[in-house]
Order: C-alpha cells, then structure tokens, then sequence
C-alpha cells in the first residue's frame, strides 16, 4: 500500500509550479502578441488614411483601443493565475499539485490563445474597414484608369476649402454604413478574447492541495 509521502511526491513534485507559471505567460504574453498585431495592422492603416484625411484618424482609432483590451484581459488572467500558485512550506514541502498546475496551464493558454486569434482578427478588419473608409472619403477607385489625376480624388487637400460636402466627410451616408459594419465586426473579434477570459476565470479556481 502506498504512504502517505509517496503519494504527495506523486501528486506534488517539485516541477508542478513550472506548469502554473508557464500558464501565466501564456496568459499575458500571447494576449500581448495578439494586442501588437491588432495595433500593428490598424495602425498602419490609420496614418495611412490620416495622410489625406486627418479629421477621420480619431473616428477610425477604435480598433486600436479594441486590440489593447486584449492585453488587459491577459494581464487580469495572469494576475489571477499567478496569486493561486502556493509557494512550499516552510519545511520543503510542496503543496502545489500537478492538477493545479495542469488547470492553471489551460487557463492561461485560453486566455492566451483567444487573445492572440480576436487580436489577429481585429487587426485584419480594421486594417480593411479603414481603408475602406478613406477611400469611400476620397471617391477612390481601387482600379483607377489612366485618365484619372494623381491622388485619385476630389476633395482638396486643405480642411478649409470646398463646399460642405468635402468640409463634412464622416457625414457621408455610405461612410457612415461601412463604419458601422467594421464596428459590428470588431465587436464580435474582441468577444473571442472575452470568451476565452472568462473560461480560464473558471478554470483558474479548480486547484487540488496536498496539505
């Protein structure tokens, strides 16, 4: 029959806290991954489009603020994770079990991963739906002909000029229904990093001890 300190040295090794802190990075690091790329691709996306049409930057800085959401959700996960991870007795005994450390390694991976995919998500549809805006401001074509002039638009330059239809571009009717689907779009991206917070809340609480 097995004793009772072999059984904890099977359930409690020394190397069960590397799974709880390797879970603890995944948490925050792919969540900060996902958090750059979201940034990464709209960003580009928006001084390109600001160049032309400075006015519509601020308007078009949602997905940004939408991909650093991301990075909080795994700093709250990592937060979590990492004050559930109970250091050894004063006596050299590890009370950590591998359960622990198994569900706290799920649980940050979730959060992880799903931060990283809705960050990828956000930065790809942003990217387009901004472009897509700023063209639609400029009267762009994205196959122009050759008869066309350089710039591929008709509003000036200037915010001064012009009539109240280049004075007012986010006023636009079809300005205004592109950025409405890019927004439901985005919505339903940063869910994915919800989701994924909200299962490894759950999962990070299923902890077993060997005291």
């Amino acid at each position: 029959m097995v004793d009772q300190m072999t059984l904890e040295v099977v359930q409690c090794p020394s190397w069960a806290t590397a799974l709880g802190y390797g879970g603890v990075a995944a948490a925050v690091c792919l969540s900060n991954w996902g958090s750059a790329c979201g940034t990464w691709k709209s960003g580009i996306s928006i001084l390109h489009t600001g160049i032309r049409h400075p006015s519509s930057v601020m308007k078009n800085v949602i997905p940004i603020v939408m991909a650093g959401v991301i990075g909080i959700y795994g700093l709250i996960v990592g937060v979590i994770l990492g004050q559930s991870i109970v250091l050894p007795t004063s006596d050299r005994e590890n009370t950590y079990s591998t359960y622990s450390g198994m569900a706290h390694l799920c649980a940050g991976l979730c959060c992880g991963i799903s931060g990283l995919a809705a960050g990828i998500c956000i930065g790809i549809v942003g990217d387009a739906g901004i472009r897509a805006v700023g063209y639609r401001a400029s009267a762009m074509t994205l196959f122009p002909s050759d008869r066309e002039s350089a710039g591929y638009s008709t509003i000036p330059d200037n915010d001064g000029g012009g009539g109240g239809a280049s004075e007012d571009i986010s006023g636009s009717d079809d300005q205004n229904k592109l950025f409405v689907g890019m927004l439901i779009m985005l919505i339903f991206s940063e869910a994915l990093a919800l989701y994924g917070m909200i299962v490894a809340l759950i999962v990070s609480q299923h902890s077993y001890s060997c005291l």
